[in-house]
């Protein structure tokens, strides 16, 4: 009787009074205030709102309908294709709305509705990904911005190729913690490749000295995204040097210098293909001629096999506790199996380097805990 006298009611009402009833009944039917005979009836009666001329009775519908899974579908599917004051909030809200629904959005919607996607307090893996495919990046950064966004790694790969060159997705994308070491070490790369292209570091430096500049700059910036990468995460980062022509033996005994020997461990695996086990094995305790056999099978240079030794022996010992050494100490020590300082060629020149910016980063430090104190 009350939805009978609604509908004959609202033709003849104001607007302002329609938009208020309509609000007022589409709450009550998703609270469950209607008895079973009457919700039926009261149904038929929100769909009928659906051809209200006026945007503000199908906006308060949406409103009230918008976060409630017993909302009746039909009226849900119509309000997301309404007009955009109205669908915005069934985008951005409505739990009825379907993945695929979402997906065939991203692909066809404009720029505001993918950012409404984005934004929804819960966005599946597959709904990142379409955003990742298509997306604008507006609406990938409002994925990033998302905390109940599941992005897969695959994802912020496709991501960090499309927009990688744009510095606010770069920015947004290096400061996510979810990020993975592929993709950071990928967007470094594009980053010193745009510092290394800016006119005004061209012009200070001339156009091969940034670019050695940059190459430098990468290199060591490779041994912090080590440092945040987690060891399950080692193998993409891995693959992902290798395939740049990034993994080569300079880095490696880089690597190893700073003590990174999982990662380097890591890398024996890959480029081997031997057992995990056994590379581990291997470096914890294995004899020089095992580990020698080791790294040749890895396409190191016999030149390089007595500082990595030198090294994994130093860092085994600090593992155990008997021996106390840092960076600085095993560059050094890594230097001297060369020779010492006046050692010659290539592989001295790099851990010459290492070790000096090693010194320099510690002076830094000491001073400013001196600064600090």
């Amino acid at each position: 009787m009350i939805v009978s006298q609604f509908l004959k009611w609202v033709h003849t009402a104001r607007v302002s009074e329609r938009a208020y009833a309509a609000g007022l009944l589409a709450r009550a039917f998703v609270e469950n205030q209607f008895a079973l005979e009457d919700r039926c009836a009261a149904e038929a009666a929100l769909t009928l709102l659906l051809d209200d001329p006026s945007w503000k009775v199908r906006l308060a519908l949406a409103e009230a309908l918008s976060m409630s899974r017993h909302a009746p579908l039909q009226i849900i599917s119509a309000l997301a294709s309404d007009q955009p004051e109205v669908a915005s909030l069934i985008i951005g809200r409505s739990p009825l709305i379907t993945d695929l629904d979402l997906i065939d959005r991203v692909a066809s919607g404009s720029n505001a509705t993918q950012i409404l996607i984005a934004q929804r307090s819960a966005v599946s893996m597959s709904v990142s990904a379409a955003l990742a495919e298509v997306g604008e990046p507006d609406a990938c950064l409002a994925l990033f911005a998302n905390p109940g966004a599941d992005i897969a790694s695959i994802s912020f790969r496709r991501i960090a190729e499309r927009f990688g060159d744009m510095p606010s997705v770069r920015e947004a994308m290096i400061a996510d913690g979810r990020l993975p070491s592929d993709c950071r070490h990928m967007l470094l790369v594009k980053l010193g490749e745009a510092l290394s292209r800016a006119p005004l570091v061209r012009a200070l430096m001339g156009q091969a000295r940034a670019e050695r500049v940059m190459r430098d700059a990468c290199v060591k910036a490779s041994i912090t995204v080590i440092e945040g990468t987690r060891a399950d995460e080692h193998g993409a980062l891995i693959e992902h040097l290798r395939l740049r022509g990034d993994l080569t033996a300079s880095f490696l005994i880089r690597a190893v210098a700073h003590g990174k020997i999982d990662f380097f461990g890591s890398a024996m695996v890959a480029l081997t293909g031997q057992a995990e086990h056994r590379v581990r094995s291997l470096l914890l305790g294995g004899g020089d001629g095992a580990v020698s056999a080791l790294m040749r099978g890895a396409g190191l240079g016999t030149g390089t096999h007595n500082v990595i030794m030198r090294a994994l022996k130093v860092w085994r010992e600090v593992a155990r506790g008997k021996q106390v050494a840092g960076v600085q100490e095993v560059s050094w020590l890594m230097l001297r199996e060369l020779g010492g300082p006046n050692a010659q060629g290539e592989l001295a020149g790099l851990l010459k380097s290492i070790h000096l910016d090693v010194l320099r980063e510690n002076a830094r430090g000491h001073a400013l805990a001196i600064a600090a104190a």
